[in-house]
């Protein structure tokens, strides 16, 4: 009986391990990354198009 049982703590020790289900506590993980990257994203967008514009117009005013 003690064999069986050593077995089988063995096993479930061994599925706890490498455990790859998606539990509720990763979703709130997720959802506390996502929720920053949700609200500043309009905004570096908008920071990369103004830089962006302004080094085309700053290359164009240097080739003149």
């Amino acid at each position: 009986m003690s064999e069986r049982w050593e077995k089988k703590k063995d096993v479930r020790k061994e599925r706890r391990k490498y455990n790859d289900h998606y539990t509720f506590g990763d979703f709130i993980f997720d959802v506390f990354f996502w929720i920053p990257e949700l609200l500043f994203l309009p905004f570096r967008m908008i920071f990369w198009l103004v830089r962006g514009l302004g080094r085309v117009i700053g290359n164009l005013l240097d080739s003149i």
